[in-house]
């Protein structure tokens, strides 16, 4: 097979419909859009949600609670399994886990959370811990320190 015999899989390229251009096209006239309404008009989709006036479900359910979205703080998730590629009685920061590309970016703090097993002693400093995971860092011999 030469560069020029190539050729794309029969009916893999397909010519594309030109809608409203007469009767031997297929799609004349009203060019698959059916007789009047809505749909039919130009612009005549309606965004997601649109009831037809009909006051909308998001806006019939009740409202609930605060999101306090402005000043949430980002924390950065990594579990105590991660951490098994440093080296026996190393210690562990966020810079390291930044570094070992744990982590893509240490936002505003690392929260290390208690997901798998740690099987060596690791001195792991980070913004934040969970309870299960400071339970495992010190059952492996380690210990958790707060930033």
């Amino acid at each position: 097979m030469k560069l020029h015999e190539l050729r794309p899989a029969p009916g893999s390229r397909t010519e594309p419909t030109r809608k409203g251009q007469g009767i031997g096209s297929g799609l004349g006239k009203t060019a698959g859009r059916g007789h009047k309404g809505q749909k039919a008009r130009s612009g005549g989709g309606v965004r997601p949600g649109f009831e037809g006036g009909q006051m909308p479900l998001h806006r019939r359910m009740p409202k609930r609670g605060f999101t306090n979205a402005r000043f949430a703080r980002e924390m950065v998730a990594v579990n105590v399994e991660k951490l098994n590629r440093f080296a026996e009685g190393s210690v562990v920061t966020p810079e390291d886990l930044l570094a070992a590309r744990i982590i893509r970016k240490i936002g505003d703090g690392v929260k290390i959370l208690g997901g798998g097993y740690l099987d060596r002693p690791l001195t792991v400093r980070a913004h934040a811990f969970s309870e299960s995971a400071v339970e495992k860092i010190t059952a492996a011999g380690g210990r958790a320190e707060v930033i």
